[in-house]
């Protein structure tokens, strides 16, 4: 049986295969994905607190714009203009955070 090794070494290749896809997927090891994603959501939520904001409050207003969203459509472009100011508020600084992240990463 040439080219071919023990069930063994099969399983720790599989295993180490498995690893590999996992840390391509979260983007690193899980371990420091974890870490990262911990401090992240410190900084995050610190920020949100400074502000005023807290978990219930973003929810509601989430659901609310979503209701109104549903409800009135898209026909008043005022509207549409602020929710689009409202989203880029909250989603502007989490791409900036995240890029700086991967910046950093790189180097």
């Amino acid at each position: 049986m040439e080219g071919r090794g023990s069930p063994r070494e099969s399983k720790e290749s599989l295993a180490r295969m498995n690893n590999n896809v996992v840390a391509r997927f979260v983007g690193g090891s899980p371990l420091a994905v974890f870490l990262r994603l911990v401090v992240v959501s410190f900084v995050v939520g610190f920020l949100l607190d400074a502000f005023g904001l807290d978990p219930t409050t973003l929810l509601n207003d989430a659901v609310r714009t979503a209701r109104h969203v549903v409800e009135y459509g898209f026909s008043d472009l005022r509207q549409f203009g602020r929710m689009l100011l409202a989203g880029a508020m909250v989603v502007v600084p989490v791409w900036i955070v995240l890029r700086l992240l991967d910046a950093g990463r790189m180097r």
